[in-house]
């Protein structure tokens, strides 16, 4: 079943939607969505290295949007809807916590939470809910968002190929891995 799972994300990924399918996930996942752009990004570069820059700067431009989206969600809506995401994904404390730390240091916030897995959205409503300066908050959303896909980009144009064989070969191993990786990102987000 999990060869199946990924020679099927292949497909998509070398299909000619992936690169629409890409932005809504970016977009999304900056603003509400759970899943994390990456799962989009690992499986086109590995597909289509040539496009490599392309997908990164899709995604990065996507994400940054999604970013003012999460933004509007905090600024205008957050008791409406803000908080009722903050809630779904259990991060109340967490999101108190870091509300009172964006008030002094909301730019490092931005620019060291933005290049972690923890989910970008809590930076994203945080600012708007701080009512953090919209041009400060774009100019770190871009770099942090933009050296983040790029830097994931260039390494899989890097070592693409041996890094495809790896994955084909250790398919179970890998997926596990991610996993956990991601989990770690939400418990990291509990306690950070």
């Amino acid at each position: 079943m999990l060869r199946r799972l990924y020679d099927r994300v292949m497909q998509l990924a070398e299909g000619p939607q992936a690169e629409k399918w890409l932005a809504v996930i970016s977009f999304s996942e900056s603003s509400f969505f759970p899943i994390p752009p990456d799962v989009m990004i690992v499986p086109m570069v590995l597909a289509r290295p040539e496009r490599a820059w392309r997908i990164a700067a899709i995604c990065t431009i996507a994400s940054v949007l999604g970013g003012f989206f999460g933004y509007a969600i905090g600024y205008f809506l957050y008791e409406a809807v803000g908080r009722p995401i903050v809630d779904f994904y259990g991060y109340q404390a967490a999101f108190e916590k870091f509300h009172h730390q964006f008030q002094e240091w909301g730019l490092w916030i931005i620019l060291i939470k933005g290049m972690t897995p923890i989910p970008y959205k809590i930076v994203t409503i945080a600012s708007g809910v701080a009512h953090f300066d919209l041009a400060v908050f774009a100019a770190a959303s871009l770099a942090t968002r933009a050296a983040r896909f790029f830097l994931v980009a260039a390494l899989l144009k890097a070592f693409g190929p041996p890094l495809r064989t790896f994955i084909e070969r250790y398919l179970t191993l890998v997926t596990t891995a991610l996993l956990l990786a991601i989990v770690g990102g939400f418990v990291a987000l509990k306690y950070i």
